[in-house]
């Protein structure tokens, strides 16, 4: 679905949740003939997808009122030098996408690969532009630790862009 300029999407577990409740929905009131639990029930299995859709609507355009400020800011660095000494700073990367996962929760992390080595790459939020294992790309983001009070230095995303390959 398109809102404006932003492409808001939806989990497969929250449509998997969703249906579920649906068709748990339809068993009662076929079963027991009940149809007043239709009442409350409809609104409430709309609102299961009407809420994580409006809270990914949220930090979407969060995440693209903040692109401008992150090219500005943003220094270019290659991977390698990457490391726990530049914890808060913004930084442009490119490189090739080694591995996605998580893409179906909406949050996902990619494995971003220069010729200086690799980092991975958290996006907390669903991205504007698909991208796939076999990719270029440009990420924009901030570098924190991977945990909360340890782990290796990994990109906090807020954008990720395919760019054309230089050959």
């Amino acid at each position: 679905m398109q809102i404006g300029n932003i492409k808001v999407r939806v989990s497969a577990v929250v449509l998997a949740v969703f249906l579920f409740f649906v068709v748990l929905m339809a068993a009662y009131v076929l079963t027991t003939g009940d149809v007043y639990l239709l009442i409350w029930g409809v609104p409430v299995a709309v609102m299961l997808v009407l809420i994580p859709l409006a809270l990914n609507y949220m930090s979407q355009s969060q995440y693209t009122s903040l692109v401008p400020m992150y090219e500005a800011e943003a220094k270019n660095a290659r991977i390698r030098e990457i490391n726990l000494n530049m914890l808060g700073e913004p930084v442009r990367i490119k490189g090739v996408v080694e591995r996605v996962y998580f893409q179906f929760l909406n949050r996902p992390q990619y494995l971003v690969a220069d010729r200086t080595g690799e980092i991975s790459v958290k996006m907390f939020t669903s991205p504007a532009h698909n991208v796939q294992k076999g990719d270029v790309v440009e990420v924009l983001g901030t570098v924190v630790k991977r945990y909360i009070l340890s782990g290796d230095a990994v990109i906090n995303c807020v954008s990720i862009r395919k760019i054309e390959k230089v050959q």
